[in-house]
C-alpha cells in the first residue's frame, strides 16, 4: 500500500512541477488582476508541491522502518504505533502522544 500510493505521490509531483508547454508563456502585467490568476495558481501549486515532496519524504521514512523491522514502533518513545493509527496513516512514524506533542 506505502509503495502504491507513493507511485501516486511521485506521478502527481512530476505533472505538477512539468515545465510549461514549449510557447506557453505567463506575463504579469502592471494593472491589479493582470496575471493575478496566474500568480495565484502558481501559488497553490507550489504550496501542492511542497506537500507531496513531504508525503514522499514520510512514506520513504516508513519504507525504511518496514525494511529495518521497525515499521509500527515510535521514532520518539519507543512505544508500539497502534493499529488502527497505522491503518489509517500508515506512513506515520511516531505515536499520537508524540505526534501531538
Amino acid at each position: 500500500m506505502l509503495r502504491s500510493r507513493r507511485a501516486e505521490l511521485v506521478a502527481e509531483l512530476a505533472r505538477l512541477t512539468e515545465p510549461p508547454a514549449e510557447g506557453a508563456s505567463v506575463a504579469f502585467g502592471k494593472r491589479v488582476g493582470d496575471g493575478t490568476t496566474e500568480a495565484v495558481e502558481r501559488l497553490a501549486t507550489t504550496a501542492m508541491a511542497r506537500s507531496l515532496s513531504g508525503s514522499i519524504a514520510d512514506i520513504d521514512r516508513a519504507l525504511h522502518s518496514l525494511g529495518e523491522g521497525s515499521y509500527g514502533v515510535c521514532d520518539t518513545c519507543g512505544e508500539q504505533i497502534p493499529a488502527a493509527r497505522l491503518e489509517a496513516l500508515p506512513a506515520t512514524t511516531r505515536c499520537v502522544r508524540c505526534a501531538a506533542a
